[in-house]
């Protein structure tokens, strides 16, 4: 069975985070928003229209409220880390025993707290306006998520790899597990998007430094990372790179 993964073309995302564990698993999926429905086969997110009819659908009883959402035959899931929790015992990246399980599953809404505070960084009045139109806002909101939320994050992060008793090389347990993956896109985004901050805020977290690079070295994952399937990250996304919101 192939997984239909639906998320918007053109940006990583929410939607990088189950693609992440995707990739890692080597497992079959199609990113639907990114297939092509022109007959020369180009990627240019063709697919988009397919996405908005399964979001739009009348006939389905348990409609996704907005991307990213997986389907797995009938079954439609939807949010990043239900989809995870999902996921993970069916490409062997969650633990087996339910403490495991539910641990994992707890650090990754944590995750998704903290991506959301990201998010926030550049938009911190609403979506629906323009950067430009929240600028001072941003900077306001910025200075606090670098000074105080990003050091208390890290260091929680810090503290996990620390006292889990499997030893320090994963978050959960004594294998990788699908949380990893999303500590990798974490370190990955907040460098793209704070370069100066980050070199400072990173002294505090070398446990959680090394197991991105320990993430970014496997096998399946460097070849991901290495191909044109891992979109760059842009001004898009969760993590932007605005210079004047960088300390």
């Amino acid at each position: 069975m192939t997984f239909e993964l639906y998320y918007w073309p053109g940006i990583q995302g929410r939607g990088e985070f189950v693609r992440l564990a995707l990739e890692d698993a080597g497992a079959a999926y199609v990113d639907v928003a990114r297939q092509s429905e022109s007959k020369d086969g180009e990627a240019d997110g063709g697919g988009v229209p397919a996405l908005m009819k399964l979001m739009q659908d009348p006939k389905l009883e348990r409609p996704p409220y907005a991307p990213p959402f997986l389907k797995d035959g009938a079954l439609v899931i939807s949010q990043t880390a239900n989809i995870l929790q999902y996921l993970g015992p069916k490409i062997g990246l969650a633990p087996e025993d339910e403490a495991g399980r539910l641990w994992a599953h707890q650090l990754q809404l944590l995750v998704t707290d903290f991506i959301k505070e990201a998010h926030d960084t550049h938009h911190p009045v609403g979506s629906s306006l323009y950067y430009e139109e929240q600028k001072p806002e941003a900077l306001r909101f910025t200075r606090n998520f670098l000074a105080a939320r990003v050091p208390k994050y890290l260091g929680y992060f810090e503290r996990v790899l620390e006292r889990n008793s499997k030893g320090p090389q994963y978050m959960v347990g004594s294998a990788a597990t699908y949380v990893d993956m999303s500590m990798f896109q974490i370190v990955a985004g907040m460098r793209y998007a704070f370069p100066k901050a980050m070199a400072k805020a990173e002294a505090a977290a070398p446990k959680l430094l090394a197991l991105h690079d320990r993430v970014a070295r496997r096998p399946r994952l460097a070849a991901y990372l290495a191909s044109s399937r891992r979109i760059a990250f842009n001004e898009k996304g969760i993590f932007r790179k605005y210079p004047e919101l960088d300390a």
